[in-house]
């Protein structure tokens, strides 16, 4: 199954990839800044980002760490992502490495950080990619920031969350909520040192549009929403007009971490 899945994931990645580069929404925000400010990068850090995507957060970090390995499922989204970083010039710092998050091809103890934002929802076996996390990672420096949508705790809301997104997108295998994240990372063999939500607006046309969705699958999911409870609708503030969806607002949890020492 795992297989079968993650081939279709590289399809559909490497199909959608220039889209994903050229979003602004995954360039820029709050969660990078803060990122930054916990994981305290230096000029001695070796940073591995994880499923990199159009190499946004590998960019991010560039100038702040001694050098950043990118790495990503498919390789058409690494290439992508590779023209992406040379068009802003003078990064010499960046090499980019075709990888599973769930079985990195890297030595124990290679990096001294570790970043993976807004993916693990894609990945079919989340604990065991934090056991490889937390493998690559050195001892005693080891820390990671993962960043990634945040399932909400009420039921109801998060199925209608977990509905949407997998008609959206046939990549998607689930989000977890904030509990769920901290019970996961810390029998990876991390502690959970602090965790932060941001708010995050998307506009409803391009969000349903870039994995590629047809258009009678993006009237679909425009239905989806227009017929939300109002509940759901507050929730994720649902902001219609004429029948249409313009946007709505979900959160996205950043969780920092470091590696526990062996006692």
């Amino acid at each position: 199954m795992a297989r079968n899945f993650k081939d279709k994931v590289r399809e559909q990645f490497g199909r959608t990839a220039d889209g994903y580069v050229r979003n602004r929404g995954f360039a820029q925000g709050d969660d990078l800044v803060e990122a930054a400010r916990l994981l305290k990068p230096s000029p001695e850090d070796v940073l591995l980002d994880v499923a990199c995507g159009g190499g946004h957060t590998a960019l991010y970090f560039s100038p702040l760490v001694r050098s950043v390995v990118a790495s990503d499922l498919t390789m058409q989204m690494l290439k992508k992502a590779q023209e992406f970083i040379s068009e802003e010039g003078g990064v010499e710092n960046v090499t980019f490495r075709e990888a599973d998050a769930e079985d990195l091809p890297f030595p124990s103890g290679s990096f001294t950080m570790l970043t993976c934002r807004i993916a693990p929802h894609h990945f079919p076996d989340v604990p065991r990619a934090l056991r490889e996390f937390h493998r690559v990672l050195r001892r005693k420096e080891g820390r990671m920031v993962i960043i990634d949508t945040l399932l909400p705790d009420e039921e109801k809301i998060a199925q209608f969350y977990q509905e949407a997104e997998q008609m959206r997108d046939p990549t998607h295998v689930r989000a977890y909520t904030k509990a769920q994240w901290t019970t996961m990372i810390e029998d990876a063999g991390f502690d959970v040192q602090q965790t932060k939500t941001f708010p995050k607006t998307h506009e409803f046309q391009e969000w349903a549009r870039r994995t590629g969705l047809n258009r009678e699958g993006v009237q679909r999911l425009n239905r989806f929403f227009i017929e939300a409870t109002p509940d759901i609708a507050d929730y994720f503030q649902i902001e219609t007009f004429a029948g249409e969806v313009e946007s709505y607002t979900d959160r996205k949890l950043l969780v920092y971490a470091t590696r526990r020492d062996v006692k």
